[in-house]
């Protein structure tokens, strides 16, 4: 397994498969020019089950966040490892990749939200070093349908 920091758009969109929803050339686009985005992406460069083996298996995507007072966090924004590599050590991979990118870029710490009840997220996020600081409500603001159609 490899993991590779993704440095083109296209590299970004390659990953598509394994997002919530097909990637936008567009948006892939304003996440790449954008440099507090990070995509870390996963490689089995010995999979078979694949159409190319040059396909990424998983993928961690990071937000750099600032605030005056506080200095810069890295908020690790989501996490997938494609079901028949799973279980392996890709995700807690990917997760140490973003880590270790933000602790030597100037991030004073990292920090997720997950549902209480996804164990293997917890799991996941529990062997790469996270510790549970406790549980919060997560509220939103919704301003119509998200761009993948679905209701926010």
């Amino acid at each position: 397994m490899e993991i590779r920091r993704a440095t083109t758009v296209f590299q970004i969109l390659s990953a598509s498969r394994l997002f919530d929803a097909r990637a936008d050339p567009d948006w892939a686009r304003r996440f790449h020019d954008n440099p507090g985005h990070h995509l870390f992406l996963a490689y089995d460069n010995g999979a078979e089950n694949r159409a190319s083996k040059s396909d990424p298996v998983g993928f961690v995507s990071g937000v750099e966040t600032i605030h005056p007072d506080k200095g810069t966090e890295m908020l690790l924004y989501e996490l997938s490892v494609d079901e028949p590599h799973r279980r392996r050590g890709i995700g807690t991979a990917l997760v140490r990749a973003l880590a270790d990118y933000a602790r030597t870029h100037g991030c004073y710490g990292m920090w997720v939200g997950v549902d209480p009840d996804n164990a293997p997220a917890l799991a996941t996020y529990a062997k790469a070093g996270a510790r549970d600081e406790g549980r919060f409500a997560m509220l939103g603001w919704g301003f119509g349908a998200r761009p993948d159609g679905k209701p926010h």
